[in-house]
């Protein structure tokens, strides 16, 4: 039974290999330069033989004045390693491949492990594409060692129990390069690919497309601080109120009224665009979390928002309750 256990375990962490393609990576990291110089950057959840985490790094250490980097590589039944990049150790002038130290952990690389802990403890900001399926639980380990990051999610993390009071109270937030559509990453070569959004590449290796992949970090940058252009005014004909909750729908993100001041529902796309100047977030819509700010059930026995449209109740798709600023505050 227990040795069954453990093959389930090590399929599921299979299943969970997702490489990031170098080019999303670049795209997202040209944000946060400023975050990197004289820091310790750890990537906790790669194989930092073929992580193009490590080697985004890598190239561009003393241009971006990193400290130092660390990469750790998680194995289902036996020890791994690190890789640890520092300064200039054989004297030729730069930093180069002939600078990386490897080291043989006693563990296995789990960023649960207590080797793993100690190197976060020492490392000031984790940058990593964490395992789908354990993402609460890093983002959890993240937050109790007081950590900032730049990783890797799904969408449908917004309305976990653990992901979304982070968001509402803005301790976490999503990034920016990645704003709609899905995202290519590379698997190995024992997955088992069934899905319709695969390929294989010119030598072999196998890559999936996902859906719903965000950015999420808690490094600031001024693009979280724009304010979003409104142009549409409020008439009760275009914004529904809940029946179940005093609140308007906001069908799509971009009709959010300009001169409207009470609760609205938005979609969770309006995460991407939030300002936490310009709105303040008041809960979700939906779930469990829905009881905890009043919504009661609707006509279908369920706390999710309801609204008429011609006298029938309808159900909108997963809703973000939100609240404008005062408008002092936007001046």
């Amino acid at each position: 039974m227990a040795k069954n256990a453990d093959l389930n375990k090590a399929s599921v962490a299979k299943k969970d290999e997702f490489y990031t393609q170098l080019t999303d990576i670049e795209k997202e990291m040209r944000y946060y330069t400023e975050h990197f110089k004289g820091k310790t950057i750890f990537c906790n959840c790669d194989d930092p033989e073929t992580s193009n985490f490590w080697l985004y790094f890598e190239l561009n250490f003393e241009k971006l004045g990193i400290k130092k980097l660390i990469a750790t590589h998680y194995e289902t039944d036996k020890p791994s390693y690190k890789l640890e990049l520092m300064a200039d150790i054989d004297g030729d002038g730069k930093v180069s491949k002939r600078d990386i130290i490897r080291t043989t952990l006693k563990q296995n690389g789990d960023f649960r492990s207590p080797e793993c802990i100690d190197i976060l403890k020492e490392a000031d900001i984790v940058i990593t594409n964490p395992p789908f399926s354990l993402f609460r639980e890093f983002v959890a380990t993240l937050m109790e060692y007081n950590k900032k990051f730049i990783i890797i999610g799904n969408m449908n993390a917004l309305h976990y129990k653990e992901i979304f009071p982070l968001i509402q109270d803005n301790k976490m937030w999503l990034g920016i390069s990645i704003r709609n559509g899905d995202r290519e990453f590379r698997v190995p070569d024992s997955y088992h690919i069934t899905a319709v959004g695969f390929r294989i590449g010119e030598n072999g290796e196998k890559y999936i497309r996902v859906k719903g992949v965000r950015w999420y970090t808690n490094l600031e940058t001024k693009h979280r601080h724009e304010y979003m252009i409104l142009y549409k005014t409020y008439t009760p004909d275009a914004y529904p109120t809940y029946t179940n909750f005093d609140a308007i729908d906001v069908d799509k993100v971009a009709d959010v009224p300009i001169d409207y001041y009470g609760i609205m529902g938005v979609p969770d796309t309006f995460i991407q665009e939030y300002n936490p100047e310009q709105f303040e977030i008041i809960g979700l819509g939906c779930g469990d979390m829905a009881k905890t700010i009043g919504i009661k059930k609707n006509h279908r026995g369920r706390t999710d928002l309801a609204y008429l449209f011609d006298g029938v109740p309808k159900c909108p798709y997963s809703r973000i309750l939100i609240r404008r600023k005062d408008k002092a505050n936007e001046d």
